[in-house]
């Protein structure tokens, strides 16, 4: 799995990504970059907001799980998934839900 490290790159997304946020999961997604090629990257995000680090790691290891069972990295997107109040505790029935119907809203998928 790739992963978005440099912060030109995760601020761009920020700015110019497309954005769906539901319960479980907000998701911002935008085209990969030519020059990166067309394998998927993705990013996991946790503020602090949510609670204390074993919250916090929770929550992403939640969003990965997620992402794994969903099908990602998808190919030719640079992903950001953050985590919401309702992550840590949602079911993964019910965080698949939300992640592939945001993945849709976005044009990731269309299924």
């Amino acid at each position: 799995m790739h992963t978005l490290k440099n912060a030109t790159e995760i601020d761009g997304i920020f700015k110019e990504g497309m954005r769906s946020a539901g319960n479980a999961v907000t998701l911002i997604a935008r085209r990969t970059p030519e020059a990166r090629g067309h394998d998927g990257r993705v990013l996991f995000v946790a503020g602090k907001r949510l609670g204390g680090a074993v919250v916090r790691n929770r929550s992403k290891r939640v969003l990965r799980e997620a992402m794994r069972r969903t099908g990602g990295p998808w190919a030719g997107w640079d992903v950001v998934l953050m985590a919401r109040p309702a992550t840590p505790s949602a079911s993964p029935a019910e965080l698949d839900r939300a992640l592939r119907s945001s993945l849709r809203r976005v044009g990731v998928t269309k299924e």
